[in-house]
Order: C-alpha cells, then sequence, then structure tokens
C-alpha cells in the first residue's frame, strides 16, 4: 500500500480498454499509491459526479467496465451517527474478541451506517442501468478488499479481515437466487471479467473464471484458499521500515497461519517513541473507539487484557484453528498434541504452494519487500487525554 504501481503490470480495466471498451472509475479505485510512467489511469478515466457521467460519456452502443469504488466505510465515522439513522447498538452480534461495552457497539454501528451509504450509492447506479435499458445484460459484482477497519479485522488473515463478501448478477445470463459455496479469491474477478467479454487472461494472472459456475457448471475444484500479506504500513520499531509478513491457508475445518516474523508486531509497534514512523502508535490498526477502549481498559479488567492480546500481541510462528468449535478463531491449538498431524499437513501443502507460486518468503528474496517506498501516512498516537477518556 502507498507505494507504486508497475507500468508494464497487465491489468484487466487497460485490456478491456484495449479491446474497444469504455473503461472509468468513481472515487477509489487502485491503490492508495502513485501513478508514474502510465499511459492514462489503470482504471480508466475518473468522473467526479459518478456513474450517471460515465453512462452520459459512453461512445455509442460501446461495451462498457465502470469501477464504482467507496471512501465509505473507512474511518473516521460520525459518532453514534449509526443509532441516529436507526441502527440498534444492542442487537448488533460482536466478535468475541471485541470488548462488550457502549463505546464499542456504538463504533459498529456507525460502521453499519457507512455500508448501508455504500449499498445506497450501489442501489443509484443499478437505477441507472435499468433507466438505460442495460440492467439486464451488466454483469455487476459487489465486494470489498478486506474486513471492517477493526481491530483483528482489516489487515489480518484471519476470517474476520480476509473473508469478504461476494454478490453477483447478470440479468439475462445467471440464475439469480442462488447461494454458492465455493472457494473463491478476488484474484478470480479479472479472469472472470475478461472471460466475460471473450477474451483471454493473461497467463500471469494466478485467479481462474467463475464464468462457468455461474452458468450453473459444477464446484470449483478447489479445497482450500490462500491468504498472504507482507507491508501494510511500516509500523514496526527502528530501524525496521518492514511490515509483518504473514501467509494462511483455509479449509473448510481448519485455519492455518504461518507468521514469518513472529519477533515484529502485528497490528505495529505499541511503543510509539520506537517506532520507524514517527509517532507511530499500533501504527497496522486504524484509530477509533473500539481500538482505545480495549488499550486504555486492559491493565485493569480481564475481558479488556484477552481483547487486546488477541488484537495486538505478538503471536507464534504458527496459528491453527478449529472452525467447528472456533469458528471466530480465537483458540489457537497449533501446539495441541491431538492437532498434531492436521497442523503438518496443512503447513507442508501451504509451503508446497508458495513454493510453487514463487513466494520469496520461500523460495528467497523476500528482504525486498521490506525496502520499498512509502508515501503515506500511519496512524499515531492520539494523546493522553484521548486515551484517558476511555479509561
Amino acid at each position: 500500500m502507498w507505494s507504486s504501481l508497475s507500468p508494464e503490470l497487465k491489468v484487466y480495466p487497460k485490456i478491456l480498454g484495449a479491446s474497444g471498451y469504455h473503461v472509468g472509475h468513481w472515487r477509489k479505485n487502485w491503490g492508495p499509491g502513485r501513478l508514474k510512467g502510465w499511459n492514462g489511469h489503470p482504471v480508466g478515466m475518473g468522473y467526479k459526479e459518478g456513474f450517471a457521467e460515465f453512462l452520459a460519456d459512453r461512445p455509442d452502443d460501446a461495451p462498457f467496465c465502470f469501477w464504482l469504488g467507496a471512501y465509505d466505510p473507512h474511518r473516521p465515522y460520525k459518532k453514534d451517527s449509526g443509532e441516529a439513522n436507526g441502527l440498534d447498538p444492542a442487537k448488533i452480534d460482536l466478535f468475541p474478541f471485541f470488548p462488550d461495552c457502549e463505546e464499542v457497539r456504538g463504533d459498529v454501528a456507525d460502521y453499519y451506517h457507512e455500508v448501508g451509504r455504500f449499498d445506497s450509492d450501489v442501489s443509484e447506479a443499478i437505477a441507472i442501468l435499468e433507466a438505460n435499458g442495460e440492467l439486464e445484460n451488466t454483469l455487476i459484482v459487489m465486494t470489498g478488499d478486506h474486513g471492517m477497519p477493526f481491530p483483528r479485522c482489516k489487515g489480518n488473515v484471519h476470517d474476520s479481515g480476509a473473508r469478504v463478501p461476494l454478490a453477483i448478477r447478470w440479468g439475462s445470463r445467471v440464475e439469480g437466487g442462488r447461494v454458492l459455496d465455493d472457494f473463491v479469491s478476488l484474484t478470480d474477478l479479472a479472469p472472470t471479467f475478461l472471460g466475460a467479454a471473450g477474451l483471454e487472461s493473461p497467463g500471469e494472472m494466478t485467479g481462474r473464471s467463475l464464468l462457468a459456475r455461474l452458468f450453473g457448471g459444477d464446484p470449483l475444484d478447489r479445497n482450500f484458499i490462500l491468504c498472504g500479506r507482507e507491508r501494510h504500513t511500516p509500523a514496526q520499531e527502528k530501524p525496521s521500515s518492514g511490515g509483518y509478513p504473514v501467509r494462511s491457508l483455509r479449509t473448510r475445518d481448519f485455519l492455518y497461519v504461518r507468521n514469518f516474523e513472529p519477533d515484529r508486531w502485528p497490528a505495529g509497534t505499541p511503543n510509539r517513541k520506537l517506532a520507524f514512523k514517527e509517532n507511530a502508535w499500533l501504527g497496522d490498526c486504524d484509530n477509533g473507539p473500539t481500538k482505545l477502549a480495549i488499550v486504555a481498559r486492559r491493565e485493569r479488567d480481564e475481558t479488556y487484557a484477552r481483547c487486546y492480546d488477541l488484537c495486538f500481541a505478538k503471536r507464534p510462528s504458527e496459528e491453527l484453528y478449529d472452525l467447528k468449535e472456533d469458528p471466530h478463531q480465537v483458540n489457537n491449538v497449533a501446539s495441541l498434541a491431538v492437532y498434531a498431524e492436521t497442523k503438518d499437513r496443512l503447513s507442508s501443502l501451504l509451503m508446497r504452494e508458495l513454493e510453487a507460486s514463487g513466494d520469496p518468503r520461500v523460495i528467497g528474496g523476500a528482504d525486498a519487500f521490506d525496502t520499498y517506498p512509502y508515501f503515506g501516512g500511519i496512524p499515531t498516537y492520539p494523546g493522553d487525554e484521548q486515551l484517558d477518556a476511555y479509561r
């Protein structure tokens, strides 16, 4: 994040644009980061007024591809906006690694309100398609890039950070009303879009087209999904400008996690005076009421202390979660003898997959991940007064 994008990369919007598609975007698209050397934006032309302006600018009957991005539900939120707009904080089902308190429930309600605002943007775009007679002929995909911007969510490979909603509609082509439980990666979307346009995917695209499955074909022959993370922000202690390298393998019954640098902080150092970036404080987790409440109360309340350990403390090199017994992945069973065979099997499978894909964390060269430029900001210490307000 907040680095650069090589113009040599073959991204699907540029491929579609070269094939005659009208391509554009609104608000958050690629990145964030800096672009240099590109002939045009990698996601096409930007439209300040949104989807209606994009369609009005379309050449007659040209096929189109539009990225409808969102700054919702990024932080910050207007406090109590969720409850003010009809959401009842008392009815929210909290993750077990969140403390159950008024501040956290209100924070999650405010997040849900912003999710609803994005839902409204999508609804308006669908209405525009219908008014233009394009709804039934348009492939619509709605998803997110990570979990909610809360502790142990965004920036983590547990389900709370890596598992996102995915809804697909293609009115005249795909039967609606179905719920599919195949293992799908967001890397599958680019080949799916190119396939829908009748185009071949470049060999370096590792995802797989979902079209056959959407058209009623057999389930995908996958029994696991891979996830990984390197540097989200340079949130470690001096002299390291690195991130928190981790890879995971998720089956239907287990989540196996390999933390390659367990001496690093998974959510960034809590020691702001030692941070690589000045005053960075738990800099891989956005500041907000949930984060502040957990940190402020952990020294006097065992529940908050456990939440702090799950969200911010250092982690062992291996994690294993039994999803039937522990769907929210809070009880690491990697050290238990009864799970030794399962852990070894999943570890071997993960390492084989990473080696086959040329992952530098396995084949060598991973130090480069820590040296790429970073042009963005980072969450900083909010001050004693703001933290004390949550004690």
